[in-house]
């Protein structure tokens, strides 16, 4: 059901340095949003509103700005460029309408590129692509076309052409041409039949175009530049009537996902969320949750903004189709869903496979920094914090060493800590071997525990994650024990055997048992006669460590998929590289003077390659890796990680850490 305001939630996207921020600008500008465009390299655009994205001249946050056009209100979101930050776009991709994928008309299609096109498509997004830099020396019109039909494989439609290449009054001339027609003809049966009539009106041709492009079959070209508006105007039609508006029903349940969160100026937390359907308004009620955490949370909105005219504005009442930002859902998370379930947010990129500790500089003080941490793993919840209290260290995961850079800002910044940081290492995970099973029995040696708890674990099919079964009746004890167990055996499972996660097997509750509540006569009630939540939780990491040790874990790394042109006479010198480095091409072709490398490279060994590969290809060779799939370690000894927890592999020293805490416990 369309809006009776159109809204039209639209993100931009790119590989870095491509123009996307300068794109944001022009386009507030040419809509009368801000009086005078921003520069990049001055640090004064409108969205990139961090220190170090100034100073960078990056977009590292994902940023919202509203501007309205004639027909439709565009809520513009600018999305990072660099691989470093693609948890950020990733969060944006689930709540947009349509995209702008900016290319250079100087470098063409990048690595990054053809990751994000090969995601819009895999989502059915529908896309603009807009050329960028045409007046900039070395640009190229046909040739970027070219490599868009060849390195992204998809099909393009030219709305125009460039003139005036590589000068200052470089312009776009718009029109649709023969290659219009053939990509539109070959999606469109009525439109192919009146092409070998010879008889395509331009109207019809023009709803062709609209309705492929809504549909994602073809994605409209524009060429121009952001930085003398050349184009502009022309990619602003194409927005306004190409790509559909934002539907949902104002009168259906409230339904949304909250795609970023962040902290105000009293440390509140702050979501964004698109709301999909039905109407969210101050003071309602509103429960909130992933389904992955047991029964969602709820809490009650105390303020809402909208985003009009190039700034978020108070408001009473936000209907479908809107982002906005909402107050006073303190549990809130990045990813839940707002309301009624609606669209489930899934993750489209992996997770990141990177990790380093985090050390505090003099007078920073530890218990602060592990807080800032958590606050930010709060903003990116694919950085995950890991804090080790014996060893008094903090950890965190990441994608690239930029990211390390931004973190190290933002602790210095907004936090006021001065941090350095480890060398990064590699973040592996464990996944069963086989089946293993353990039982402990209430009151029966050597269990000091008043429970009973029987576990087993069976492999899953790689992907497949953690389940939790039960094989006894759900009345059989306290749902609160039950829960305990199964919370448990997800927080044990974050160290297996050789310290790393333990993913990929379902584990099946078989014995359960426990001591009803006792007390004595005119006293209460008596805890060392009775099981309480701490028996479970204290017991279950003992019986699932055991199971797991019986059917056995095996270390896999992660494996990155790559992608390598260089030139062709540079192969020779490449290959023994490769080899060393443990990747293994699988397909070889070259185009031109151009060889393309296609295989598979342990994601320990991507950074060594990226340093090596300048020296050995002129600084022509261009690396695109992704994460691809985890594979069992084979090479070297098996690689530990230190654990972080009372380590149930020692029953001796566990027993002595968790008596101990109890204890603490007990006398504070």
């Amino acid at each position: 059901m369309p809006l009776l305001n159109p809204l039209l939630n639209l993100g931009i996207l790119a590989h870095v340095d491509a123009g996307k921020t300068s794109l944001t600008e022009r386009l507030l500008h040419t809509a009368g949003v801000i009086d005078e465009i921003g520069s990049v390299d001055a640090g004064s655009t409108t969205t990139d509103t961090l220190a170090l994205e100034r100073q960078r001249g990056i977009t590292i946050k994902s940023a919202v700005v509203s501007f309205p056009l004639d027909g439709v209100t565009v809520n513009l979101i600018d999305t990072p460029g660099h691989p470093d930050f693609i948890a950020e776009v990733e969060r944006v991709l689930g709540v947009l309408d349509g995209a702008v994928l900016v290319v250079s008309a100087v470098e063409g299609v990048q690595a990054q590129t053809r990751v994000l096109m090969r995601t819009l498509r895999r989502l059915r997004i529908p896309t603009l692509v807009f050329v960028n830099k045409i007046d900039r020396r070395g640009a190229r019109d046909t040739a970027v076309l070219d490599q868009m039909a060849e390195r992204l494989a998809v099909p393009v439609v030219p709305m125009g052409t460039a003139a005036g290449l590589g000068t200052r009054a470089a312009r776009f001339r718009p029109g649709l041409g023969p290659a219009a027609l053939e990509a539109l003809a070959d999606r469109d049966d009525g439109l192919l039949a009146a092409y070998l009539d010879g008889t395509v009106p331009e109207a019809r041709l023009r709803r062709a175009l609209t309705a492929r492009t809504r549909d994602a079959s073809v994605h409209p070209v524009y060429f121009g530049s952001a930085i003398t508006g050349a184009g502009v105007p022309e990619l602003i039609g194409g927005i306004e009537r190409l790509l559909p508006p934002a539907a949902g029903d104002p009168d259906a349940p409230v339904s949304g996902t909250v795609f970023k969160v962040e902290r105000g100026p009293a440390g509140e937390k702050v979501a964004y969320a698109r709301l999909f359907s039905g109407t969210l308004r101050v003071r309602d009620r509103i429960p909130f949750g992933d389904g992955r955490r047991g029964p969602g949370a709820e809490g009650r909105v105390t303020a809402l903004s909208v985003f009009e005219h190039g700034t978020d504005t108070r408001t009473d009442s936000a209907g479908a189709g809107r982002i906005v930002k909402v107050w006073g859902l303190g549990g809130i998370r990045i990813g839940d869903a707002l309301g009624a379930p609606g669209r489930s947010y899934e993750p489209h990129f992996a997770p990141p496979t990177l990790e380093t500790v985090v050390v505090p500089g003099p007078g920073t003080d530890r218990r602060s920094l592990h807080l800032a941490l958590t606050q930010l793993a709060e903003q990116d919840p694919l950085i995950g914090v890991r804090h080790d209290e014996q060893r008094g260290e903090t950890s965190v995961s990441l994608y690239g060493e930029v990211q390390k850079e931004v973190v190290q800002a933002t602790l210095a910044d907004e936090y006021g800590l001065d941090v350095t940081f480890r060398e990064t290492t590699t973040l592996c995970i464990e996944r069963p071997v086989g089946t293993g099973h353990a039982v402990e029995f209430n009151k029966k040696d050597p269990n000091p525990f008043l429970a009973t708890v029987g576990l087993r674990v069976d492999p899953a099919p790689p992907g497949a994650g953690v389940a939790f079964r039960l094989e006894v009746e759900l009345g059989s004890m306290p749902y609160a024990f039950f829960k305990a167990v199964e919370d448990t055996v997800r927080e044990t499972l974050g160290q297996g055997l050789h310290g790393w996660q333990v993913t990929d097997c379902t584990v099946t509750m078989t014995h359960c048992g426990y001591s009803p509540r006792q007390s004595h006569a005119h006293q209460g009630f008596d805890k060392s006669m009775s099981s309480t939540g701490y028996d479970f939780r204290g017991l279950t990491p003992l019986v699932l460590t055991e199971a797991l040790r019986r059917a056995g874990t095996l270390v896999h790394e992660p494996v990155h998929r790559f992608r390598l042109e260089a030139p062709a006479d540079t192969l020779g010198a490449l290959l023994p590289v490769l080899a060393r480095l443990g990747a293994v091409p699988e397909n070889t072709g070259t185009r031109a003077t151009v060889c393309v490398l296609e295989g598979t490279v342990p994601a320990a060994r991507v950074h060594a390659l990226e340093q090596r590969l300048p020296g050995l290809t002129r600084g022509e060779g261009e690396l695109e890796t992704a994460f691809d799939h985890y594979a069992p370690v084979t090479r070297g000894t098996v690689p530990q990680r230190p654990r972080t927890d009372h380590n149930p592999l020692n029953r001796k020293e566990y027993l002595l850490n968790v008596t101990r805490r109890a204890g603490e416990r007990t006398t504070s």
